[in-house]
């Protein structure tokens, strides 16, 4: 069994037209929203994790075609917006 790791993404909360919250994320393509800034965060934590599962299912499928899963940094000009 895998060990868990915890990982920290951005996000954008914003008011949406009908009311409510859209929320998304800006390291992988996961948005959704909430009736409340709570409810849409903890929405878009859900969908994260469910949005990587899938991911590391795929690259598990995949790693016979010779795949290779690299980390890469990169430097932030200003500071991140953070909910």
């Amino acid at each position: 069994m895998l060990k868990a790791q915890t990982r920290k993404f951005t996000a954008i909360l914003e008011p949406a037209e009908e009311g409510g919250f859209v929320v998304k994320c800006l390291e992988v393509p996961v948005a959704t929203e909430g009736e409340t800034r709570k409810d849409a965060v903890n929405n878009l934590r859900e969908a994260v994790e469910g949005y990587l599962e899938v991911r590391a299912e795929q690259l598990g499928k995949s790693s016979s075609k010779k795949k290779q899963v690299v980390e890469i940094a990169v430097r932030q000009t200003s500071e991140p917006v953070v909910a």
